[in-house]
Formats: C-alpha cells, structure tokens, sequence
C-alpha cells in the first residue's frame, strides 16, 4: 500500500485497547531465556519485524524455539550461557535492539559471526559498543563503514571473561543493555561506567528484567556491577502491553475527546514511556489509574508545554504530532540523540509538520511547535514507524492527512491502522 488516508473522528471517542506486548522487554526476555537454563516459555509477546529478526537470529545460533502466534506465546529453550553454533551471519533488518544486543550476546559464543542489517541500520551508530567490547578484549570489526554495521566477531580464541570498562552512551542507551545482559555469564563478570546515558529507563528496565531471570545486579550513580559466574534461571514471564503504542490511542482521547481506558499498563510499569501519559495530563487531559489499566478523559482542548523528553525519546512523535492543536507553543527538548533512530526524528518531524502547515521549527536538541491549523497533505514517513503511527493521530482531527507507506508500522505494530480505525470508530 503506498498510502493511506486517516479519516477525522465526528465527536468524541469512547474505547478501549490492549496493546500487543512490548517490543523493547520482548527482545530483551528472548535473549534471557536463550541464555537460561532450560525451557522458558513467554506469555504476550510481540511478533513483528523487530521481534521476527532476534527470532530468527536465535534460530540461526541454534536455539529451539517455538512460537504461537495466536497466543502470543514462545518457548525458548536455553543453552545456559553457551550459543549452540560455531559460525552465523545474521541479518535484523532495522531492529537496533536486535543490532545492539546480539553484539553483546555473541561474547558467549566460540567461533566467527557476523551481524547486518537494512540500509538506514547501516547509517546507524555502533562505535561506542564496539569500543567497550574491544576494552573488555573481544575481536570486533567493522566489514563495511568504520563506526556502523555490518560488524563481524570472532570469538574461536580464548573464551570472553568480562571485567571493567567505560560506555559512552549519549547517543543509545542500548549500548549499555548488551553489555549488561550477557554480563552475569562471563566469568569475570562486568563493571561498567557508564557516561552521559540517554533514555535511562531503558537501562533500568534492562536491569529489572536481569533481576526477574535471576541475575544479581548492583548500580551506584554512574557504575553498575554485575558479579561473574552466574546463572539465568528458565520461567514463565508475562510481558507487559507496550506502553509506546500505547500512547498513540491515549493522545487520540487527548486531542479528540472522550474517554479511551489502555487496559494491562500500570504506574509503575519497568516501561519508563508510560511517564507520556503524565504529560498529557500537563497538557490538560484527565487521568485515572486503576488495578487493570489507566483511562485518559478529556474535553480535546490541549495545553503546550516545556518538556525534556531525553528520558522517553521514542514518544517525542507522538507529542509532536498533537502540539499544533494546543493553544500555546510546545517546546521538546533533550533530544539530539534521536537524529540516530529509524531516521533523523527532528528533521524528520519539523519537515512532515511545516508539509501540513504547522509552524514548526528544529533545534539541535529537539524541536518547537507553534498552534497552527493543519493543511490537507501526505505526510512522508521515512521507513519510520513512529512518525507513520503519530501523524495518523493527527488525521483523526484535521482532514486531508494521508500516511506514506503505512506498512512501515509492521516493525513494532502490525495491526496498528487496524486497531486505531476500531478504538476511534466504537461508540
């Protein structure tokens, strides 16, 4: 499908919806439990081409697995720290957790690997992680542009041991995750300093979810522990609806009206994107937590506000998308960083947002939004899913909007336009 044109809601919209599970504790629990000992099974998890390219990498290196679809199950079947095969070139796409934790992972295996992906991943940054893991004394090397993917690992001389080493993470916070998630495995184990992270409740999440498996962890400030010669634990886990895809139905109540409940998130979530809903709350909507989700009320008149969003980067589109209906500006701040994601997301978001009409201007750090009355157009979306699923929020107010190559949502939300026409369509 080239394009598709989102069709404005009459009134206000009453619904509800579970979103499928988290994309970013799905790609992690793959990995805990290939590492495990024995058969894990996992309850809610998301299939899409993010989840489907560590599926097929963990297939690649040998692991059994099986997976229900329909259910929304898979079981893995651990090798408690070993990786079955000896060499594996894997491909992931776009998925930069697939990219990232693999690298990491591989520390755990003994023979020669290389890792690819799509052409935009090959833009994408890796340096940082390559560095520390050379530090550590793992054999990396880059097979085509210094400093991005493919990379190629050879691990067939000593086994990997770990031990200390530095991070620079202001450009990723998955640099720090796959150093982390393999570390309780090594035998010296890892302590690791970490410098100028963003997006910190991934890293958090990271650690809880290391925790859930069985992993001892330690984190003081900027330097967190993780003792050697340990086991991951097989089990059943339950992944939480994904928060990120949740918020694109809570900022639909928000800017058209009503009263959509997101059913399975909770407050205290390991998923720091749920602090978005708070911010909706800043700019007027009504929220109301309770043991089985949260519902997000609103008349549809919004608030701008001043936010620094370094903490819960994959939500600054869907903010953008909303803010010129606001009645005041919207300044995003603290968000260089995601220059480096599935696009440039400032230039990116500026470019769509001026294409509707919008009066929008991009920072080094973020990006500024003034009110504006929005101009029938089709907005561009860069193989980004984010920016596809944030501007169809738009069209539910403002007609005319049309979302270029909508397929690209398949990445972490396959059954999103499908979801989005039942919420806003239910009486």
């Amino acid at each position: 499908m080239d394009a598709i044109e989102i069709t404005p809601v009459r009134g206000p919209i009453h619904s509800s919806i579970r979103t499928p599970g988290s994309k970013s504790i799905t790609n992690r629990v793959l990995l805990l439990a290939a590492m495990a000992n024995g058969r894990s099974r996992i309850r809610g998890a998301l299939f899409s081409d993010d989840t489907g390219h560590t599926l097929d990498a963990l297939k690649r290196l040998g692991f059994k697995l099986s997976a229900d679809k329909a259910a929304a199950e898979i079981a893995v079947t651990g090798a408690g720290g070993k990786i079955p095969v000896s060499d594996a070139d894997l491909f992931v796409g776009g998925a930069g957790t697939a990219m990232r934790f693999l690298s990491g992972f591989l520390t755990l295996s003994r023979g020669r690997f290389s890792v690819d992906g799509n052409a935009r991943m090959r833009q994408r940054p890796i340096r940082e992680l390559v560095d520390a893991l050379r530090q550590l004394g793992l054999s990396v090397n880059y097979r085509a542009t210094e400093g991005s993917p493919p990379i190629a690992i050879d691990t067939s001389g000593k086994p990997f041991e770990g031990g200390q080493t530095a991070i620079r993470a202001e450009r990723s916070s998955q640099f720090v995750s796959a150093l982390l998630m393999p570390a309780p495995l090594w035998a010296k184990g890892l302590v690791l300093h970490v410098e100028g992270a963003v997006a910190q409740p991934f890293i958090e999440m990271t650690l809880k979810l290391m925790q859930s498996w069985g992993a001892t962890t330690s984190r003081r400030g900027d330097v967190i522990e993780i003792p050697g010669a340990q086991q991951y634990r097989a089990m059943d886990f339950e992944v939480e609806p994904d928060a990120s895809s949740a918020s694109y139905f809570a900022a639909a109540a928000a800017l058209c009206g009503g009263t959509v409940k997101i059913e399975g998130i909770h407050r205290r979530s390991v998923q720091g994107d749920v602090a978005f809903i708070a911010l909706l709350e800043k700019m007027g909507a009504r929220v109301s937590w309770t043991n089985d989700g949260v519902e997000i009320e609103s008349s549809g008149s919004l608030h701008g506000i001043d936010v620094d969003m370094s903490a819960m980067p994959d939500m600054v589109a869907t903010l953008a998308a909303i803010a010129p209906f606001a009645d005041s500006v919207t300044k995003i701040r603290g968000v260089a960083f995601i220059r480096h994601h599935e696009s440039d997301r400032v230039k990116a978001l500026v470019t769509e947002l001026k294409r509707l009409g919008v009066d929008a201007l991009e920072r080094p750090d973020g990006l500024e939004i003034r009110p504006s009355k929005l101009t029938a157009a089709t907005v561009e979306t860069y193989d980004d899913h984010r920016i596809a699923m944030s501007f169809a929020i738009a069209g539910l107010k403002a007609p005319g909007i049309r979302i270029a190559n909508p397929n690209c949502v398949s990445k972490t939300y396959p059954e999103f336009f499908e979801d989005l026409d039942r919420v806003v369509r239910t009486a």
